[in-house]
This record gives structure tokens, sequence and C-alpha cells, in this order.
């Protein structure tokens, strides 16, 4: 696997959980300071800005929005999602501490993505499911357990 194939992937992949805890963390602390809807509405409207910056300033954008209504109505879901997971996140963090909430969050997602990567969801490649990938999910269920303790 060469580092501009797979590992690469891997790597972002594992950029974007370092990065997705430390807002977490980050939203949190802002979230006790203003509020959590304050909070929640504050991280969308900078993450709208500088996404404004790089498309339309930067034009770092390599789509066309004129193919907007070609996409089923559920494709524009992600920023309500979006909302729904930073609320959680924000929310939850402080309750847990940000181990254990960051480990059911992986725990709700990995559940979830078995399900999309089962029945193919969204036009995605199906990969099917298999008991080992469940007893995989249930060892991290189980460590987000003991992380309680």
């Amino acid at each position: 696997m060469s580092f501009s194939g797979g590992l690469f992937f891997l790597f972002m992949a594992l950029v974007a959980g370092i990065a997705m805890a430390l807002q977490g963390a980050i939203n949190s602390a802002l979230g006790k300071i203003i509020g959590l809807w304050e909070t929640t509405f504050l991280v969308h409207l900078s993450a709208s800005i500088v996404l404004v910056i790089m498309l339309f300033l930067l034009h770092t954008g390599k789509g066309d929005f004129n193919n907007f209504s070609k996409a089923p109505w559920y494709l524009y879901m992600g920023g309500l999602i979006g909302v729904l997971i930073t609320y959680g996140v924000v929310i939850s963090i402080p309750k847990l501490g940000a181990a254990v909430a960051t480990t059911a969050i992986i725990v709700g997602q990995v559940l979830t993505a078995m399900a999309v990567d089962h029945f193919g969801l969204f036009g995605l490649k199906q990969v099917p499911f298999s008991w080992i990938k469940l007893a995989g999910l249930v060892l991290l269920a189980t460590g987000a357990k003991l992380l309680l303790n």
C-alpha cells in the first residue's frame, strides 16, 4: 500500500478523527460559555464563511452547482444532520468526557456505516455484513463501556 494509494486515505481518516476529537472538545468548552445552540450556530457559520472563501474567492471547487436539481432531496440532509452531530457532541462531552463521548460516537458511526455498506445506500459500493465485523463492533462498544469506569 503506497502513501499515494490506500495509505493516504487511511492517514486522512486518522487526521479527520483527530480533528473531530479536537473539535468536539473545543465546541464543548465554547458551549459552556455561550450556550449549546449558540455554539452549534457559530460552528456552522464559521464553516460556511470558510467555504464561501474557498469556493467563490479562491475557486478551489471542482464541482458544478448547475447539477443541484439532479440530486435526490435526501442528499441535502447533511447540513441538518451536521447540526444534530454538533449539538450531540457539544452536549455529551462535558457530561461523559471526551474519550467516552468520542468512543460512543465512533460506535454509532461504525454501526451505521456497517448498515450503509451492507445495503449499498446512497449509491455507495455494497460491502457485505460479516459476523467478524459485528464482533469488532461489540469489542469497540465494550471498550466504550470500560472507559466509563
